[in-house]
């Protein structure tokens, strides 16, 4: 018989925020703990959870995994860091 206990296991990620980002939450990171098998987009819905003021830059946001490009549906592991990159102008 086994006796394990089911442990909630939970991984930490840090998030880098931005430009906009970074203006809208008055932080450049921050470390986030989600669950195993959690994409980037659960990740920037988390986010976005603690800090409202995301929502007005979410359609138009890049995210990047570890200092790339990555889609939305990308898994994160534990120490990862993901980036909010919203767009840049400047002249």
């Amino acid at each position: 018989m086994d006796n394990k206990k089911e442990e909630h296991i939970s991984i930490n990620i840090k998030v880098l925020f931005f430009a906009r980002a970074r203006d809208l939450t008055g932080m450049t990171d921050m470390s986030l703990e989600v669950s195993p098998g959690t994409t980037a987009l659960g990740c920037l819905n988390k986010v976005i959870t603690k800090y409202p003021g995301l929502e007005e830059i979410r359609n138009c946001m890049v995210l990047a995994l570890n200092e790339e490009y990555t889609p939305e549906s990308t898994v994160v592991k534990d120490r990862d860091e993901l980036a909010l990159i919203p767009p840049i102008s400047g002249g």
